[in-house]
């Protein structure tokens, strides 16, 4: 047998390509696997690359507040550990406070943190001021020559109750103290970037170092959390293997045979290694949140692979040799295949939208991993099935292959029928409808408190709520900084003070507000130690000599304001980081300075790490409509040009919309936000989802214009060629990335569960609601009208000549539909 001859330009190159490809054949699979060793022995130097600037959204016009003062008033990328007395009485015995001091020693010598920046009642830069006879005095909170006896007990009791540092360094019930540090993103004497995974180890050799029987260690900050993230990284390897395990079984028992089982997860874990293998000869490194970027490259890879294998076995069967089924399936799948792998790297490509490096980076490496499955797949993959042979129990045609007819797949074809059509149409209104309805739900940012990459009963989580719950502070804390205008010393002017005032009595009122600490606050205080401790006296001076007394409490050391007050950094420590709470406390902020008309200051929002969370989802909420906007048209274009139909757009883009809404409530359902790990989902879904409806619309197409049928038997051939294929992929997709639902990262989990939702109900729209609108939408008369033009311009065939399959889908001719209704 011979393959069918081509008609339009582009099936020609198509065919010219085909055959060079075939003809070439050893030689790619020669190459192909030099490059592979090559790269694979590149990709064992990858290494993960996580930082805490990646997750900041550097054009949001709040960063550059942030930034400009990152190096005076640090704060966002902070850790604190408490260490929790369990014994009788409280923290003023020997035992806690030499815990204390050897804890604040291990903190103070950890490698990247800012020993300028750390915070504990031993170190020298927390202190107590009082007015004496002799004068003001100023002293570290526990002497140098400090004797653990109940004098020197009863001093540090006494200086730190004077210092105003209950419920900051010492928790509200005197059980608990704390060490705060701040950390360098970069070591400014070497240039080299902090090792994340090092702090993280190192603070669990502290934990285990000074933990005992009366001891408690509760240790919370971002290195912290990526520390149990990159921990965490050994089972989110163990679910690839499941994946891939499952993915092996799965295909053996669809394919039938070992040869295409081996070569479909050859040709899925090839742009993987070539992905992992490129990385460090650009100089990038893979982020842990982005971790499972490679397991949905892999995940693709299989889709498309399925797609390719299932075509060149049918051609087999069929008749063909290897090589002249190899080619017949280039022809078949590269429109549909190519156009389908564009897709699913534009749904990569959209998300670095989003103005966060960390999303960029995610776009750039899935992206190209996506490419590089044009080659995998489009090139490698035939050329190895031109040299490789089906064995005889994949020959073997089942039961409904031998009678002509698959009942399954002629049943389902009743959609495409306007009785069935319309049925399916007015309940995906009523999906259409719930969906829209449960979405508005849908929030944005982080739920709950703690770090949600973690499971609520992580240790992290819990360290979390033992600190929040026992200190008027906590990680979550906003700095609004005040910038004095014609002021020399904005500590000694009355107006920038009394505005500093009224914001930290504002903002103490707003909900979600645990406490506020600016250098008016503290000045008050001052004042009222001045005075024998009368509280009438807790009050700003009106006069800069009366000022003068109260201020002498401030210090740059406390992170309250810089050297000469030029700046002031108000911190607003909240209850929680979700999405909610950060927008209603920023909004309250936002509101106090609109209202503010103080000529002598300027307040700027803001930073801390809820100003980097607040900022984040701003970026984040605002990408996204522009987001979905672009991968919609841009499918939209794609699917245009390609099938030149706005009949077939409307057929495969609205199904992905529809799941697209439905994922948004799910999302709301099952109370996971809209953030930086979940919103590439919703893209990565939409452009995975896709591949379905353009192979079936494809085959379906290609049959109303090549034969005169109807839609139903049209639909009924694109079911037989593609939907085993369709819906074997979507399962496989479904269950492998659907074991990380029981991931103890629970980042994971939520992508797990949302990509497992997003692959198996866009399977479910092309084979649904796809026929139905291609029924309502005449599809089958817009295709018959241009089947006449085709005819008109073909040229006659050969007298003699057989042909088999055709450019872009198809097999040996299907039986005619007179067949058909008789063997029903």
């Amino acid at each position: 047998m011979t393959l069918s001859e081509p008609v339009s330009r582009l099936d020609k190159a198509i065919a010219a390509i085909a055959r060079w490809l075939i003809s070439w054949s050893k030689s790619i699979v020669v190459l192909t696997l030099i490059a592979t060793a090559l790269l694979a022995v590149s990709a064992m130097r990858t290494h993960l690359d996580p930082g805490f600037n990646k997750l900041i959204p550097m054009r949001h016009e709040y960063m550059a507040a942030f930034l400009k003062h990152a190096n005076t008033f640090s704060g966002a990328n902070r850790i604190l550990v408490s260490v929790q007395w369990k014994g009788e009485g409280d923290i003023y015995n020997p035992e806690f406070l030499q815990a204390l001091r050897g804890v604040t020693d291990e903190v103070f010598f950890t490698p990247g943190v800012n020993r300028g920046q750390v915070y504990s009642l031993f170190t020298p830069n927390v202190k107590y001021i009082e007015i004496t006879e002799d004068g003001y005095v100023g002293e570290v909170l526990i002497p140098s020559k400090f004797e653990a006896n109940e004098e020197g007990l009863s001093k540090v009791r006494s200086n730190v109750a004077k210092s105003g540092q209950i419920g900051s360094l010492v928790s509200n019930d005197l059980k608990s103290a704390m060490v705060r540090a701040d950390l360098q993103e970069v070591d400014p004497k070497t240039g080299e970037k902090l090792d994340y995974h090092k702090v993280a180890q190192r603070l669990e050799e502290i934990r285990a170092k000074f933990e005992g029987s009366k001891i408690e260690i509760h240790i919370i900050g971002f290195s912290k959390v990526l520390g149990d993230v990159m921990d965490g990284l050994l089972t989110v390897i163990t679910f690839f293997a499941i994946a891939f395990v499952i993915t092996a079984i799965l295909l053996r028992v669809y394919t039938r045979s070992t040869n295409l089982t081996v070569v479909g997860l050859l040709v899925a874990l090839l742009p993987v290694i070539w992905l992992l293998g490129l990385l460090p000869l650009i100089g990038y490194g893979i982020d842990p949140m982005s971790i499972l970027v490679p397991f949905l490259i892999f995940s693709i890879g299989v889709s498309h692979a399925v797609q390719m294998t299932g075509a060149w076995k049918q051609d087999i069967r069929a008749g063909l040799t290897s090589r002249l089924a190899a080619e017949n399936a280039i022809r078949k799948l590269a429109i549909p295949g190519t156009l389908a792998l564009l897709t699913n790297a534009l749904g990569f490509m959209v998300i670095m939208l989003i103005d966060i490096p960390i999303v960029h980076e995610l776009g750039l490496t899935a992206c190209l991993g996506v490419l590089l499955m044009i080659i995998t797949n489009k090139v490698f993959l035939p050329a190895v099935l031109a040299n490789i042979r089906l064995e005889k129990n994949a020959l073997a045609q089942t039961a409904s292959d031998a009678n002509g007819l698959n009942a399954r797949w002629w049943a389902l074809s009743a959609l495409a029928t306007p009785g069935p059509a319309l049925i399916t149409l007015a309940l995906s209104m009523l999906l259409l409808a719930f969906g829209t309805y449960e979405s508005r739900n849908l929030r944005t940012g982080d739920i709950g408190t703690g770090a949600p990459e973690l499971r609520a009963d992580s240790r992290y989580n819990l360290d979390n709520v033992n600190i929040i719950s026992n200190y008027s502070i906590g990680m979550d804390v906003l700095s609004v900084f005040v910038e004095a205008r014609d002021v020399e010393e904005a500590c000694m002017s009355w107006q920038v003070m009394n505005a500093a005032e009224r914001f930290q009595a504002r903002m103490s009122r707003v909900d979600g507000v645990q406490s506020v600490s600016t250098a008016a606050g503290l000045a008050k205080i001052a004042a009222s130690a001045n005075n024998e401790g009368n509280p009438r006296w807790t009050a700003l001076q009106r006069n800069e000599a009366a000022l003068r007394s109260g201020t002498k409490a401030l210090s740059p050391d406390l992170g309250l304001n810089t050297e000469g007050c030029r700046v002031l950094n108000l911190q607003v420590f909240l209850k929680d980081h979700e999405g909610s709470t950060l927008t209603h406390v920023v909004n309250e902020a936002r509101n106090f300075i609109a209202e503010e008309k103080n000529p002598h200051v300027s307040f700027q929002l803001a930073g801390g790490n809820a100003g980097v969370a607040f900022a984040t989802n701003e970026a984040v909420e605002h990408a996204e409509v522009q987001m979905l906007g672009s991968i919609f048209g841009a499918i939209t274009l794609l699917c245009w040009l390609t099938f030149r139909s706005w009949r077939a757009v409307l057929c495969i883009v609205v199904p992905l919309a529809l799941v697209s809404i439905l994922c948004n409530a799910l999302m709301a359902w099952l109370g996971i936000g809209l953030k930086v790990p979940t919103l590439p989902v919703v893209a990565l879904g939409v452009g995975v989802g896709v591949d379905y409806g353009i192979y079936l619309f494809e085959s379906m197409q290609h049959e109303l214009r090549e034969r005169d049928i109807t839609l139903r038997e049209a639909f009924y051939e694109a079911m037989r060629q593609r939907g085993n294929a369709a819906v074997f992929t979507a399962l496989t997709m479904s269950i492998g990335v659907g074991t990380w639902a029981f991931s103890a990262l629970k980042f994971q989990a939520d992508m797990g569960i949302l990509l497992a939702f997003m692959f198996l109900v866009n399977m479910l729209g092309a084979i649904f609601l796809l026929p139905a609108m291609a029924c309502w939408l005449n599809v089958d008369m817009a295709e018959a009208k241009a089947r006449a033009k085709r005819r008109q311009q073909r040229p006659r065939p050969k007298a003699g000549t057989g042909g088999v399959g055709h450019a872009s889908g198809g097999l040996l001719k299907p039986e005619p539909q007179s067949s058909v209704n008789r063997k029903l």
